[in-house]
């Protein structure tokens, strides 16, 4: 799938729910499915800085493509990279760097997030697309 269906599907799924009540215990439950990151890695250099939780990031290149895990110490942050690893994760690191995300402000996530998770969802995607401009600038 590409980067837009991913987001589109995501868009859907949350259109599915009443309130934020119900879509915040999705957004938890999305965590429980994240590609936890070993614990070799959970280093400070694997640590998203601005983010207000521990949130361990790390790609590698596999294939011509972006693998992510990562891990988080708090169930609402795992579950907002779980959502970004999900869109952003086994795909072609240049069309990474040329995604939008306004699938976010479609689901209305960041603006139910405090200043300092919304300030730690910019960082988490940032470093995502840090990570693509690394493999894109080796090739």
């Amino acid at each position: 799938m590409t980067i837009k269906e991913i987001q589109d599907e995501i868009v859907a799924e949350f259109s599915l729910f009443e309130d934020w009540d119900e879509r915040f215990q999705y957004v938890i439950d999305l965590g429980k499915s994240l590609p936890i990151i070993a614990e070799e890695f959970k280093t400070d250099e694997n640590t998203i800085k601005g983010c207000q939780s521990k949130v361990w990031l790390r790609g590698k290149e596999d294939n011509g493509t972006v693998v992510f895990t990562a891990d988080s110490d708090a169930i609402i942050t795992k579950g907002i990279i779980a959502i970004l690893i999900r869109v952003f994760s086994n795909q072609k690191a240049a069309d990474i760097l040329t995604a939008d995300t306004k699938f976010i402000d479609e689901i209305g996530l960041k603006e139910q997030l405090s200043p300092t998770r919304a300030n730690g969802l910019v960082s988490m995607i940032k470093q995502i697309k840090m990570y693509a401009l690394a493999f894109e600038s080796q090739k």
